[in-house]
């Protein structure tokens, strides 16, 4: 088990979001709130050390949130930048993992970070989330594994260290990533 008092979240929400057009895709209203506060708001009662946003062209206010807030100048950069961010934030602490969430996945919920945390085995954990098909974020990753976070480029994130880690399943609606309006569309007539 790993503490959530010992972990910091870092939320990614710098994506450039092409896919889903000109609009804030973050900021969108989904249940009388933005798209992008759901999973802020669902790990609300988890008690990490730390909570970490990395932000780009977003109207969000994560850091009325309790987040510290890290921006991301060149989100072109790909998504390893905003971890790379994250990650160089939350190491400014005493920690031992660290939660990677994205901030497009509204149904996430504390119970399945709960999960994580519970199975977790110390500095050399990866558990990433599953849909029993294939690994997504939320993501925990041991400390062991910070200098590998750091090193990650371009767009595919900690991809093959997710590949490689623990699968924790939880259900494919809990998982879904609004990534096109099309998502969005699914998502609000589920």
């Amino acid at each position: 088990m790993i503490a959530a008092e010992a972990t910091a979240l870092v939320l990614l929400a710098a994506g450039r979001s092409r896919r889903f057009g000109d609009q804030d895709k973050l900021s969108i209203d989904y249940l009388g709130r933005p798209l992008g506060l759901h999973v802020v708001v669902a790990l609300e009662a988890v008690r990490f050390a730390t909570r970490i946003a990395v932000v780009s062209g977003t109207a969000l206010d994560l850091g009325a949130h309790g987040f510290d807030v890290v921006a991301n100048d060149d989100p072109a950069a790909g998504l390893s930048r905003s971890l790379r961010l994250g990650v160089e934030q939350a190491m400014q602490r005493d920690i031992e993992a660290v939660l990677v969430a994205l901030a497009d996945m509204p149904r996430v919920t504390a119970m399945h970070v709960w999960h994580m945390l519970d199975y977790a085995e110390g500095p050399d954990t990866v558990i990433a989330s599953s849909d029993g098909r294939a690994p997504c974020p939320p993501a925990l990753f041991g400390r062991t594994h910070f200098d590998a976070l750091l090193s990650q480029t371009g767009d595919t994130g900690a991809r093959d260290l997710i590949r490689a880690g623990h699968h924790m399943v939880a259900s494919p609606d809990e998982l879904i990533d609004i990534d096109t309006p099309e998502d969005f569309a699914r998502l609000t007539d589920a």
